[in-house]
């Protein structure tokens, strides 16, 4: 057999290059994908009130309509917002309240340049109901004793106290204390830390089982209230239309799907697989209130008109500056909802 001395000899030299560029290959990390561009960012308070959330993701809503959605359970309404001014966060599950304090320069931290947060659908009215501890079983029960809140200047704290003004305890009767959201409120109602809270289902129902007891509803003692939104800036939004129209068709089409009653078991089992503690007969009560065709997540997930004209009034009345809020255009924008409801 005949060789070519010179390709050997070529062949020869080159075997370290390749062994070389073999083992950069081999231990090179590999690449991370690239970003989705139609991932958000979506945070919330926890419990389980993010019910739609967790259909949406695990029935593959999000994904049929092409966004790709990543939760985030908040401490504080402080985080939230903070977060969405930085861009941390896209879309806030939040009190439609929240929305207004900070468009009045009344939330609990500044912005400079000034926010630009508005609500784009509707979740639900809140399921609010203020919870107190087993020996306090009337509103006069409450005097002297603590109250919590998230905050004194956002969230439902307005609501609370309008329920205990209609009940005939003033603010000065009581004290108050931050707690943080709903899950750190209900955590520290449960220790005894305070006396009553407001409370969202179904936190309220696991109270009850336990001897806490429910005083008043926002449903019983306000009447139509718009509590929860899907919210977001509207610099954001404005640049991100397709993704908040598929957010909005995800969230409804994961309402429905909750509603329908051949999905009970599987919403139940939802309930069970992402709330701590929850058991099978929470699970059942806490469907019955949140998936009630009539009173329980808005099929629809409109933005109810009377309901936010209640929060409005709330703030005129309660709020830092005392001024009536007339403009609801200030606080929503309906765009997003009704591209989201064509065909």
């Amino acid at each position: 057999m005949n060789f070519d001395k010179r390709k050997v000899l070529h062949l020869l030299a080159c075997l370290p290059g390749l062994a070389l560029g073999l083992a950069q290959a081999q231990t090179a990390p590999a690449q991370s994908p690239a970003p989705n561009p139609n991932a958000i960012q979506v945070i919330s308070f926890g419990g389980g009130f993010n019910l739609p959330l967790w259909a949406a993701k695990d029935q593959g809503f999000f994904k049929q309509h092409g966004i790709e959605v990543q939760h985030t359970v908040t401490a504080d309404s402080k985080q939230v917002f903070s977060g969405l001014m930085q861009g941390q966060y896209h879309v806030a599950i939040t009190a439609l309240d929240n929305i207004l304090a900070y468009q009045e320069g009344q939330g609990e931290v500044k912005f400079d340049p000034p926010s630009d947060f508005f609500g784009f659908m509707g979740s639900d009215d809140g399921f609010l109901s203020l919870v107190a501890s087993p020996e306090v079983k009337t509103f006069a029960d409450l005097k002297g004793k603590t109250i919590s809140v998230d905050a004194m200047s956002n969230g439902f704290s307005f609501a609370l106290r309008d329920m205990l003004a209609r009940n005939g305890v003033q603010e000065s009767d009581v004290q108050w204390a931050r707690a943080g959201g709903t899950d750190r409120r209900f955590a520290a109602l449960m220790e005894g830390q305070h006396a009553a809270t407001m409370l969202r289902a179904p936190f309220d129902l696991q109270a009850k089982n336990k001897g806490f007891n429910q005083l008043a509803t926002t449903r019983s003692t306000i009447g139509n209230y718009m509590g929860i939104v899907g919210a977001a800036r509207r610099s954001w939004a404005q640049s991100h239309e397709t993704q908040v129209v598929s957010f909005i068709r995800a969230y409804r089409d994961a309402i429905r799907w909750l509603k329908a009653p051949e999905n009970r078991p599987q919403a139940q089992a939802l309930l069970m697989k992402y709330v701590p503690s929850m058991n099978t007969q929470i699970a059942a009560q806490s469907c019955d209130l949140l998936l009630d065709p009539k009173s329980g997540f808005f099929s629809d997930v409109q933005l109810d008109e009377k309901g936010i004209q209640a929060v409005m009034d709330l703030r005129s009345k309660l709020g830092e500056n005392k001024q009536a809020l007339t403009d609801q255009g200030k606080y929503i924008d309906r765009r997003y909802w009704q591209k989201a409801m064509q065909p």
